[in-house]
């Protein structure tokens, strides 16, 4: 064996011997430098956590004719925030709204905006704070996926977003953790449809 390591030129043993190092290294090795580490360091640090918590969210479907509907959800924001609306990839307008009762006439307004207290849960639903999709020139049907992005503000003034995605869905009942009545019952008939 020594006499065919002697037979072979110094290029072809330095050849050989790159060879033997790839294949038993399984590649070739470098020294960490700092872009190495930033990128490790990037690739391991968990995602930023999001604004607001989003649970339970869902829209409800629309009827041939029908030209708005409303959005749910519970929202619960990890510091104070305040939601100052929303917008949505799909034509037409989003506004926050609420509804109130007013003697024995149940009223819907446009708010500008609606506090999200550090670590409550604030509840969107019909009959109270809702998001109201408007003039949609498409009936949102069951089982669609709705993007939608919520503005929010901190207590320091800076405006954030965070993107969601709500299915279209028939809902009747509230969330199970935050209530027990049923959400179409009696004296709550408010159809999104309707003239307000």
């Amino acid at each position: 064996m020594s006499r065919s390591i002697r037979l072979l030129s110094p290029v072809a043993l330095a050849a050989l011997a790159l060879s033997l190092s790839l294949s038993l290294g399984g590649g070739i090795a470098h020294a960490a430098g700092p872009s190495d580490t930033a990128s490790k360091q990037a690739m391991s640090a968990p995602a930023p956590a999001p604004w607001v918590q989003v649970d339970s969210a869902w829209v409800r479907p629309m009827v041939k004719g029908q030209t708005a509907t409303g959005g749910f959800m519970v929202l619960t924001a990890r510091q104070p925030l305040t939601l100052e609306g929303f917008s949505m990839t799909r034509a037409g307008v989003p506004e926050l709204h609420e509804m109130s009762m007013d003697g024995n006439v149940m009223r819907m307004r446009a708010i500008a905006s609606l506090a999200l207290p550090a670590g409550q849960a604030v509840m969107l639903r019909p009959g109270g704070h809702h998001l109201l999709l408007t003039q949609l020139p498409d009936a949102l049907k069951e089982g669609a996926l709705l993007s939608l992005t919520l503005k929010l503000r901190t207590a320091e003034g800076k405006s954030v977003t965070q993107a969601i995605n709500v299915p279209v869905k028939t809902l009747t009942m509230l969330p199970a953790a935050s209530a027990s009545a049923p959400m179409g019952g009696a004296g709550n008939q408010h159809q999104h449809g309707m003239a307000h």
